[in-house]
């Protein structure tokens, strides 16, 4: 099988799995799960940074000298104006140029608002972002988001922290068919069945952040999530079965007769 990497803008990555940075017992539990799950990509919201001061925050001092991607998300944001004006002060103080749109007018939902969604990209792309907006499973939405610039789409497939899972995987299925970039589940899965249901769908990738730091063992949590995926993707590339009616059995009976 040929080398499998996953290109976003101008990166090739190996994982698969994107990893977010809050809600972590500890530091040290942090960066053992960070180290477990083998990602590249880390994502974190803009308002926990100290942007005056990056190298001494106290998130990110403790992801120095490690070769991550930095992918900064507007959470908090209500509005495409607030969602931009976040992420050139993320820029400016050189934290990346990649940026996660995510704009919530729920706070009960915490879904995303797809016009405000969409204006932001739309705007950032022109400025040369490389935008990743986090957006509901709508396969119409993902495609003008698409259309828009986006390097990758981030679609959900639950409301943000719910665990419940994929609750439209038949959306997710038609998103991947639709997509010319990458698709990312991001929000609302819970557990190892679910990222490999999700990689099975054709998705390029996984984003999650509280089925590990919210798990018992966070480190070991980690680390199953990624076996997940990864072995969701092989088993994507590899082809399943089609499904049937009816039984047909493992091995025909000619196999069996006497010479």
């Amino acid at each position: 099988m040929k080398r499998d990497v996953l290109r976003i803008g101008n990166h090739e990555l190996t994982s698969r799995f994107f990893i977010g940075t809050g809600l972590f017992p500890n530091p040290y539990v942090q960066m053992e799960a960070i180290k477990a799950s083998g990602a590249q990509v880390l994502t974190f919201a803009i308002r926990r940074i100290n942007l005056e001061s990056t190298e001494d925050d106290s998130i990110l001092q403790h992801l120095q000298n490690e070769p991550y991607i930095y992918l900064p998300n507007t959470s908090g944001a209500r509005t495409a104006d607030e969602a931009v004006r976040i992420a050139r002060l993320a820029r400016a103080s050189g934290l990346s140029d990649w940026i996660k749109v995510e704009i919530s007018a729920n706070e009960r939902t915490l879904l995303p608002d797809p016009i405000e969604t969409l204006r932001a990209t739309e705007i950032l792309v022109k400025e040369g972002f490389i935008v990743l907006p986090y957006i509901s499973d709508d396969p119409i939405i993902c495609k003008r988001l698409e259309e828009a610039g986006a390097a990758a789409v981030m679609p959900g497939a639950a409301p943000i922290g719910t665990g419940l899972g994929i609750l439209n995987p038949y959306n997710l299925g038609l998103i991947v068919e639709e997509a010319q970039v990458p698709i990312i589940v991001d929000a609302g899965l819970g557990s190892v069945s679910d990222v490999a249901q999700a990689m099975e769908l054709g998705v390029s990738g996984v984003l999650m952040n509280t089925p590990v730091a919210k798990a018992t063992d966070p480190v070991g949590m980690a680390q199953a999530m990624r076996m997940g995926i990864e072995a969701g993707r092989l088993a994507y590339l590899s082809g399943r079965i089609d499904k049937k009616r009816y039984a047909s059995a493992s091995s025909g009976f000619d196999e069996y007769k006497l010479k």
